[in-house]
């Protein structure tokens, strides 16, 4: 077993387990683009293995948990697992420091029940006890513990608090214990404390806007000197996420309201709350994507930032639909989206040095069960792009969605074509 005072979210050891999110696909192709493929290894179906010197869970927007792998016990058996644990635990909190323990439990893709966990709960709280610890069990409402209840019980960061996690691998299981949850509350903040919103332009959460930089930007090193380009920057929401990450930000909206909020959002309320943090500097600009030069000139040079050379973007979505339309309408939608993303890349393709890439999330619409795409992927070579494969996600996995929305967002990672 293995406890940490460590409160901060960057890790530097050889393995950690990535617990991912809604989308766990999604989740493995940022682990991927971050630390490569032969660094990632799937366990089942909804966390990885990660080999990495340096894990910054901050910036992850598709893990919700990091842990470290304490053991691989050789079965998937409830009964066997928790035998295990019951054996084991006293042998490590006699070695924690003073106070009382507090313990959570949580399985992904084990066969187990609430009751059950609830049980051995009981019996880790019994064994503990006898052996001189004071222990306090979270109870579980799921068979997984949320962020917040991590959270919010102190499970992670804190030496006498323990998440112990149980992820099925095939025949086996990994044993581990969390070292850090997803910030909930600061999520919150970055969302729903930003001044000016509009429901209307679509709500990017900022969780997204993260893997969206994060395909983008792929093992780039964070850097003032880079820029990365948002050319539909609506309220700011990508902006600000690059900013957080180390980089340097432009973006440009077509609609003089947007640009008006991004730059009240990211001036007046992003920018004093987290200056400190900030090296990266940003410029937004009244400009219609299908014909802008992005030169990263500006006519005051101390607002200058360097030609973009990385693109992450929500591009347009075309109107909210809360019902799948009549077909004709959502043919007209569908082509009016196809015409302004394709005029998009067609004028933004000759701007890009060879060593660009980008992440676009753009409009799926789901009819019947499945999706309706934008018919330039069909043709994306023609346009002076590649469009990039992952060993661990398809293509058709990287859509993110609910099941009750029309319009998906499916993300686009490409690169400049020779």
């Amino acid at each position: 077993m293995y406890s940490s005072n460590n409160t901060s979210n960057l890790y530097n050891q050889a393995m950690v387990i990535a617990i991912l999110g809604r989308q766990p696909k999604i989740g493995l192709a940022e682990l991927e683009s971050l630390y490569g493929a032969e660094n990632v290894q799937p366990i089942g179906s909804i966390a990885a293995m990660v080999n990495a010197e340096h894990v910054d869970h901050k910036r992850l927007g598709g893990t919700i948990k990091i842990a470290k792998p304490l053991t691989e016990i050789d079965s998937t058996k409830w009964s066997d697992l928790a035998g295990y644990t019951a054996r084991e635990l006293p042998k490590h909190v006699c070695c924690l420091g003073e106070g009382k323990l507090k313990l959570g439990i949580s399985t992904y893709d084990i066969s187990v029940s609430v009751q059950q966990l609830f049980r051995s709960g009981l019996d880790f709280k019994k064994v503990c006890k006898q052996s001189g610890r004071s222990t306090r069990v979270v109870p579980n409402t799921e068979l997984a513990l949320n962020s917040a209840q991590v959270l919010n019980n102190k499970l992670a960061g804190d030496p006498l608090g323990m998440e112990l996690v149980y992820i099925r691998n095939g025949s086996k299981t990994w044993l581990a214990q969390t070292l850090s949850v997803q910030d909930v509350d600061a999520y919150a903040e970055r969302d729903h404390g930003r001044p000016m919103r509009d429901a209307r332009v679509g709500m990017l959460p900022p969780k997204l806007a993260q893997t969206i930089i994060n395909l983008a930007t792929s093992g780039t090193p964070p850097s003032p000197d880079i820029t990365v380009l948002d050319p539909f920057c609506g309220t700011g929401v990508v902006l600000q996420e690059v900013l957080l990450m180390g980089f340097s930000a432009m973006g440009s909206d077509i609609d003089p309201k947007m640009v008006q909020y991004a730059s009240h959002n990211i001036t007046e309320w992003f920018w004093p709350l987290y200056h400190q943090n900030i090296k990266g500097r940003a410029s937004i600009h009244l400009a219609d994507a299908t014909t802008a030069t992005w030169s990263g000139d500006d006519e005051e040079p101390k607002y200058s930032l360097p030609h973009p050379s990385l693109v992450a973007s929500e591009t347009y979505l075309g109107r909210p639909l809360n019902s799948i339309p009549a077909p004709e309408k959502l043919h007209e939608i569908v082509s009016d989206c196809n015409t302004i993303i394709e005029k998009f890349l067609k004028n933004l393709r000759p701007q890009l040095p060879k060593t660009a890439r980008l992440c676009l999330a753009v409009p799926a619409w789901q009819t019947n069960g499945s999706f309706k795409h934008l018919s330039l992927l069909d043709h994306i070579e023609n346009l002076g792009y590649n469009r990039l494969k992952f060993k661990h996600a398809a293509w058709s996995d990287l859509i993110y969605h609910r099941p009750d929305q029309v319009v998906a967002r499916e993300l686009l990672i490409l690169t400049v074509k020779d």
